[in-house]
């Protein structure tokens, strides 16, 4: 390999390059602290406060869940501190794609942003499927109301052993591609319409998660609690336990990255995006150990392990707490309504952020002339989820979102390490508590562990997504970069940015 060539590949986009774009970036600043706090929750709190509590409770931790809680949100915040800082010296959408870029050089970004592309577009489809699940539960339970199989249910399925079976008598999941389409119409007309849609519904699903804790107190029995912390068995409870439990709910916690894709439409993206990414993450980390604590003293965790937990575990106590019954379905269905939003919010932000590099068509960073849209990616993400969610098993890949994140979190962190040491001077608004190395290095060794324990056949299927994505680098992307555009001409562009500042 020529020295030419590697050059090529680590070619860093300047910093002050991006600054500059998201000073004339035409997208709207429409988006407050209170906006931004809420799109992190919009994107935390979905299925994870209404399945995965229940579930980690019966099979890791016991009622000592809430302890995992806490745990997971410490080692949360290690990433949450690194994407803070970064979001205040380099306000542009693409989130960990646009840091990689510049503090780890092109192909290392390229890699991220094709993980995320992944994880934005499957992880959309993935919830949309959950979302019709709860939608056609709701609707045979409070109004005894029956959908056919045939046009609910994905007609494909992917099976446990890597093999693929065809549900008789079901051929499309319309409900699925119903909310998914849905959303991107709202999502195409504009940020604001967008914000105000998903407060709406945060705000609703906060309410029904107070609901349920403040609801279900009076239905506490305190022998549910004890042992607190259950005695070690076959690899799971006890202080072991706890920690497993920890990996497990760790993953109800990712979301908070996603504000960062709306730097370009912050009011005040310096300030306001570390206070949209901390406090999103604060707020969802005080309802899930509440949640837990009220739900582990409401039912033996011995019996959470459900589909259902909230609603299984409240049922016993007969139509006295049906109104909290419907009130979590009414919560889940908005819970998921807003993962979904925020997910296909994400998606055309990044692919702009990437268009705009050169490494994706100039097609995708369009902006609609009256909307301030990325319509088109907005359009091509909402049209590949419908599909997705309509017909294919996205259980497939379903895991490798997950892992996707957490490659985002690895060059996040690591991008910190780097840019504090290439560009020690430039102002932070925001910086990572302890220096670079505490919080940024113990935050990447936990993605790695958590990567690895992902499971051998969900990272050989990253890695083949991986492999693929190479192949369009280097068959495309690479040629058509325009970084090393932005270095030659980082002067003309720094000029330019002193004089938006004076005007």
């Amino acid at each position: 390999m020529s020295s030419g060539f590697a050059a090529s590949l680590l070619r860093k986009k300047p910093l002050d390059v991006s600054v500059y774009q998201g000073r004339v970036s035409q997208l709207k600043r429409t988006l407050g602290a209170v906006q931004l706090t809420f799109l992190g929750i919009g994107c935390i709190i979905g299925t994870g406060i209404f399945v995965l509590t229940g579930r980690a409770a019966a099979v890791n931790a016991g009622p000592a869940i809430s302890i995992s809680f806490i745990v997971s949100a410490l080692l949360s915040c290690m990433s949450a501190f690194s994407y803070s800082e970064l979001s205040t010296i380099i306000p542009i959408s693409g989130s960990a794609y646009s840091y990689s870029v510049s503090a780890l050089g092109e192909i290392f970004g390229w890699i991220v942003g094709w993980d995320l592309m992944l994880e934005y577009l499957v992880g959309a489809s993935t919830v949309a499927v959950g979302w019709s699940a709860y939608f056609v539960s709701f609707f045979k339970d409070v109004f005894n109301v029956t959908f056919k199989e045939s046009v609910t249910i994905t007609p494909i399925v992917y099976n446990p052993d890597d093999s693929f079976s065809i549900v008789k008598g079901s051929y499309i999941n319309i409900p699925a591609i119903g909310i998914t389409l849905a959303i991107t119409a709202v999502l195409a007309i504009g940020i604001r319409e967008s914000s105000a849609v998903n407060s709406t519904i945060v705000i609703i699903k906060l309410l029904v998660v107070l609901i349920f804790i403040f609801g279900g107190i009076k239905y506490i029995k305190k022998e549910n609690y004890k042992p607190f912390i259950p005695k070690s068995e076959g690899g799971q409870f006890g202080a072991v336990g706890i920690f497993k439990g920890a990996q497990k709910v760790f993953f109800a916690y990712i979301g908070f990255d996603a504000v960062s894709t709306a730097s370009q439409e912050a009011k005040n993206p310096q300030r306001d995006l570390p206070i949209g990414i901390i406090l999103s993450l604060l707020v969802c980390t005080i309802l899930y150990i509440a949640t837990a604590l009220v739900l582990c003293g409401v039912q033996k965790y011995t019996l959470l392990n459900t589909h259902a937990p909230i609603s299984d575990a409240l049922i016993q106590y007969g139509n006295s707490t049906k109104w909290i019954r419907v009130s979590v379905s009414v919560g889940a269905i908005c819970g998921l309504t807003s993962v979904i939003l925020v997910l296909l919010l994400s998606q055309p932000r990044l692919f702009m952020a990437m268009a705009n590099d050169g490494l994706f068509p100039q097609l995708f960073a369009r902006i609609h002339p009256r909307f301030k849209t990325p319509f088109v990616p907005t359009i091509l993400g909402g049209v590949i989820t419908m599909i997705l969610s309509g017909f294919l098993p996205v259980d497939l890949l379903g895991d490798m979102t997950s892992v996707g994140t957490l490659f985002a979190f690895l060059f996040t962190n690591t991008s910190v390490i780097v840019l504090r040491h290439t560009d020690p001077h430039r102002h932070r608004e925001f910086r990572v508590p302890f220096g670079p190395y505490l919080f940024p290095v113990l935050g990447s060794v936990i993605a790695i562990v958590l990567i690895v324990m992902s499971g051998k056949s969900t990272i050989i299927r990253l890695f083949v997504w991986m492999a693929i994505g190479l192949i369009v680098y280097f068959g495309y992307a690479r040629r058509r970069s325009r970084i090393g555009e932005f270095v030659e001409e980082l002067d003309t562009y720094v000029g330019e940015d002193k004089q938006e500042e004076t005007a």
